[in-house]
């Protein structure tokens, strides 16, 4: 009984949590109506990254982010969703896909909550635009264009990285690529995987000193503004980008797939801290169980051990009643003599 009382009020706590959870993320949304959009939101990093008219605001970023040789000068937007070798396989939805007028492919993913496996998920991705490069006629030699997939997460890709590599904990951005693994040596140098993980990068304003950490700050804290920083004042991209994230520039209808899209992140996060208290729950009811079953363990082995002792004991005063009898009849005999 104590156990079943136990389980019922963890689960009336469980019940207050989630109730929290949803009325902080209701006084949440009303802070977010802020003057600027969110660019971590579908429709905030679409605007932005995804419109035609926009495309020197993606080119701007992808510069500071690639630093490719030449830089990139013409984009072109390509058909996001890539279908497999066959109809079965199973297809790739990416946020953008783009090529530029070298022929070179860039995969840029925007990932708002810890996924498993996302780097299996995002070296998947990167295999599609290699495939699709494949030619059919006899004298294809398999040179391939370069395929860059950049990653942009709000997340830590691992939690006890740290601890692991001891990669420093602002280490915002990483490149990989295939190298040899003895000398170090990189061993292809046309598939480039990059990673933004946002919550790394801490550096305040009056930090910032290349394009690339702009962006940086901008990507996690536009939303968050009141007024464009003065730093960035005289640059021509992130004025048109400011311009271009205020909701004041927006039409009804694009404001209100912007709420829509908010809407989507605020019941993600909601989802994502419900399953974080409910996954809580259960280790604490994984420990509550084990204590209890030691607890019930002991009581036995106790049992075990008086059982034991008790058998003992009748054995003993068993022996003690025969030698009683013995002894009993020897004086018989005697007596009779």
């Amino acid at each position: 009984m104590f156990y079943f009382a136990l389980q019922k009020s963890k689960v009336m706590a469980g019940i207050k949590k989630s109730i929290a959870i949803r009325q902080s993320s209701h006084a949440a949304q009303k802070e977010e109506l802020t003057r600027y959009i969110n660019l971590l939101t579908d429709f905030g990093f679409k605007r932005i990254f995804g419109e035609e008219a926009n495309k020197d605001l993606l080119i701007d970023f992808l510069n500071a982010v690639l630093n490719i040789d030449g830089g990139i000068k013409k984009l072109e937007y390509g058909n996001p969703e890539k279908q497999g070798r066959v109809k079965t396989d199973k297809k790739a939805i990416f946020d953008l896909y783009c090529t530029t007028g070298k022929g070179e492919r860039i995969i840029i993913e925007m990932q708002k909550l810890p996924q498993t496996y996302y780097k299996d998920r995002s070296l998947y991705y990167a295999s599609f635009p290699i495939q699709e490069q494949g030619e059919k006629r006899k004298t294809w030699n398999f040179k391939l264009h370069s395929v860059y997939s950049v990653n942009i997460v709000n997340f830590c890709l691992d939690e006890n990285e740290n601890e692991k590599t001891k990669r420093p904990a602002d280490k915002y951005c990483s490149y990989i690529q295939l190298i040899d693994r003895d000398t170090k040596e990189i061993f292809y140098d046309k598939l480039i995987l990059v990673y933004l993980e946002l919550p790394r990068f801490t550096k305040k304003i009056d930090d910032l000193n290349t394009n690339f950490e702009r962006w940086m700050y901008v990507l996690r804290h536009i939303h968050k503004m009141d007024d464009m920083p003065a730093a960035l004042l005289k640059n021509r991209i992130f004025k048109k980008l400011f311009e271009q994230a205020e909701m004041a520039n927006m039409s009804r209808e694009e404001i209100k797939a912007y709420n829509k899209s908010l809407k989507n992140v605020r019941d993600m996060n909601i989802a994502k801290m419900e399953m974080n208290l409910a996954k809580k729950e259960i280790r604490e009811q994984d420990k509550d169980l084990a204590a209890e079953r030691k607890a019930h363990q002991k009581t036995i082995n106790t049992l075990a051990i008086k059982d034991n002792t008790l058998a003992e004991v009748c054995a003993e005063r068993d022996d003690a009643f025969a030698r009683i009898a013995e002894l009993e009849q020897m004086l018989g005999l005697v007596g009779k003599n």
